[in-house]
């Protein structure tokens, strides 16, 4: 087999191949927009066409496509061939530098939450220079991909991007502004790295096309408890089944012919669940990966008959599956500002940068609860898997006692702040026993970096990593505002840590150090007064709120007619979900578990009805026919009972009432639902049972 750096990134337009492809003029006027975000020189796009266009036809792609993160989720792609025609008016291949920097797709059904008329239909792709453009590749078709931004042609955001490439912007602002109090003249650019790890479910495609639950709403709404699932704790990290040991082999051999650095793939915790895990790379490459490395999985999933599941919780009573996203922040001189240095200078900028999370997160703690609410990550958040759904950082126990330590201490002195550099330095040698204990923190350090917990395995991680940017960047501001008004000291390190013992004292109710899952930590986290949304629809509440509005616009990652439109869109996403699970619901429950149990009732009164003519006594079954009946007659009227909750939520105009509603009413009447039908499934003879059970489900490739 050849060895995987013979082929990786074969179908990107990487740096080497702009090197080859490139004069060395615009090769360098590139590189300089890929590394420093300076505006692209317009006059070297026509020169980029041309290589990328010769670069795909060399490969064999026939056409180009603008490719974008609507705010529906997932991507968007419209694909154009290169053919024109010519001055002469014959038929030529060409990629000019119009069609690389902006295309015009119709924008009138992707959603804007209000912001434009369906009639007013017109939208902009912009290609995003620092992301490498690649080769989409469906059996012998491919065709080039420009990853872009998508704008309403009044310039509005339609996209999950442009909000992340706004909050670097406004990170890189106070960052460097902060950097330069600090005496830093290096840093020219904050540098943002991610690694989003990816959970997965995987069941064999020929069971799963017996589901309609599944193919339709991603999960299962019906499902009795198999006998076994993950109380054994036999499948984390254990033995990885040779069938699904060739689908990894072969979704790790395409995701490296698409430059995706995948290193780590393994078991997780629920039967036929899994995780793969990338390399660190700048985040908004990180994102674009991420949402290309989801296509691929079920494209290859599909090669091995086999169906993944990305839905955060596609299965009752087992292990949800989240985005664990690994993030951290430096500059362009490679320094990363939460790794511990020998530099007690470096060390204090550690710790500012610590103290900016925790100020951004005492302060908008509910935003960052809001990004990564929706129906699917409703299941998993505050079970006893996953992260809470209130929002605190884990930083060990040696971290948690050093900024006690400097939250307590007197006058600031340099035998202080050397002191304190000291205790940062030594963060390395405990990281490893301290840093990662504590699996039931939404945020939590892990000895170089933050890992955000919330995630949910099918979101688009650019909207909580667009959050931790604008965390950090509202903690830097604060924290430069109040270094600057204390001129009066002159030493930095020490007007540094002057500012953070203030700091650290006042965000101490976001830290918590023990169970997340736990009763008494709810009733705790309400005493310190963090927010707890426990739903979607509460969730979003939070978008609205003022200082949430300002930062947005203070930032200029969000106008205040954006925000509100975001919200508009996840709250109609949330209704539209909700009503096809419910629909899905009523109509299984019609269409196939009441004739399941009709034929079980003809089943049992039929043996009964023949056990009476041989003599015998046919009370047992005629009971148990009887108890069939009742369940039928329980799940007709639980299913009536769904479909009248849906006729009311229907005539219910205001997104967000509906939303609470659904939430509300509509869920438990799911729940009512699927009780009666999971007794039945445990009664009803297997013969007649029309869909595939758990057992099956979670344990059969």
């Amino acid at each position: 087999m050849p060895k995987v750096m013979e082929y990786f990134g074969e179908l990107t337009f990487s740096k080497a191949v702009m090197r080859e492809k490139l004069s060395r003029e615009v090769y360098e006027k590139l590189l300089d927009t890929i590394q420093s975000g300076n505006a692209l020189d317009e006059s070297i796009a026509g020169d980029v066409a041309h290589a990328m266009k010769e670069w795909a036809i060399s490969k064999g792609a026939t056409h180009f496509t603008h490719w974008f993160q609507p705010q529906r989720g997932g991507t968007a792609e419209k694909h154009d061939a290169f053919l024109t025609y010519s001055d002469q008016g014959d038929l030529i291949e060409r990629f000019s530098a119009k069609q690389l920097i902006q295309s015009e797709p119709d924008a009138s059904s992707f959603p804007s939450g209000g912001i434009r008329s369906t009639f007013e239909a017109r939208g902009y792709t912009a290609w995003d220079p620092t992301s490498p453009a690649f080769l989409h590749e469906t059996g012998e078709t491919r065709t080039l991909v420009i990853p872009t931004v998508f704008l309403s042609w009044t310039g509005e955001v339609l996209d999950q991007k442009t909000p992340f490439l706004r909050s670097m912007r406004a990170l890189n602002d106070a960052g460097i502004k902060l950097q330069r109090l600090l005496g830093n003249r290096l840093a020219r650019k904050i540098v943002v790295n991610a690694g989003p790890e990816q959970e997965y479910f995987v069941v064999a495609r020929r069971l799963a096309e017996t589901r309609p639950d599944l193919r339709i709403c991603g999960r299962t709404l019906f499902g009795a408890a198999p006998a076994k699932g993950q109380q054994m704790e036999d499948h984390y990290f254990g033995s990885i089944h040779p069938k699904m040991m060739r689908f990894m082999e072969d979704l790790d051999r395409e995701l490296y012919r698409r430059g995706i650095p995948a290193k780590t793939r393994h078991n997780e915790v629920s039967p036929n669940q899994f995780e793969i895990a990338p390399l660190y790379e700048e985040a908004n490459l990180a994102i674009d990966h991420n949402l290309l490395m989801m296509d691929i999985m079920k494209k290859v999933g599909y090669r091995h008959d086999l169906e993944v599941l990305l839905h955060e919780k596609p299965f009752a009573g087992v292990n949800g599956s989240g985005k664990h996203v690994n993030w951290s922040i430096g500059d362009n001189t490679g320094a990363n500002y939460l790794e511990p240095s020998a530099s007690p200078l470096k060390n204090v900028n550690f710790l500012l940068t610590l103290g900016a999370l925790l100020l951004g997160l005492d302060k908008f703690g509910g935003l960052l609860r809001a990004v990564v609410a929706d129906a699917g990550n409703d299941h998993r958040l505050g079970a006893n898997e996953a992260p809470p759904a209130i929002m605190s950082v884990y930083l060990g126990e040696y971290l948690t006692k050093l900024i006690d330590e400097i939250a307590g201490m007197g006058k600031v002195t340099e035998q202080a702040v050397n002191h304190i550099s000291m205790g940062v330095r030594n963060l390395p040698r405990v990281a490893k026993d301290y840093s990662d204990r504590n699996r039931t923190s939404p945020i939590a350090f892990t000895g170089n970096k933050f890992e955000f917990r919330a995630v949910g395995s099918s979101q688009n991680p650019s909207e909580a990593m667009t959050v931790l940017n604008l965390l950090v960047a509202y903690g830097y501001y604060i924290i430069e505002t109040r270094m600057s008004e204390l001129s009066s000291i002159e030493e930095v390190k020490e007007r540094a840590i002057t500012v953070l013992k203030g700091v650290f004292e006042e965000t101490r109710r976001v830290r918590f150090e023990g169970n997340g899952y736990s009763e008494e930590w709810h009733r705790e986290a309400a005493a310190r007064g963090l927010p707890n949304a426990r739903n979607t629809p509460a969730a979003l509440d939070a978008y609205l709120e003022k200082e949430v509005i300002e930062l947005m616009a203070r930032s200029r990652t969000l106008s205040e007619r954006e925000l509100r439109a975001k919200v508009e869109i996840k709250l109609e996403t949330y209704n539209k979900t909700k009503e096809i699970e419910f629909k899905t619901a009523t109509n299984m429950a019609r269409t196939l578990y009441l004739p399941a149990l009709t034929k079980q009732i003809a089943a049992s009164a039929s043996a009964a009805g023949a056990m009476k003519q041989a003599g015998l006594d046919s009370s047992v079954l005629l009971e148990e026919a009887k108890r069939f009946e009742s369940l039928f007659a329980e799940i007709r009227a639980r299913a009536a009972d769904l479909e009248a909750i849906l006729q009311e939520a229907a005539a219910e105009k205001n997104h967000h009432q509906r939303a609470f509603f659904l939430a509300e009413r509509g869920e438990a009447a799911l729940g009512r639902l699927r009780a009666a039908v999971d007794t039945a499934e445990e009664l009803v003879a297997a013969e007649f049972w029309p869909v595939a059970k758990y057992q099956e489900l979670l344990t059969v490739l």
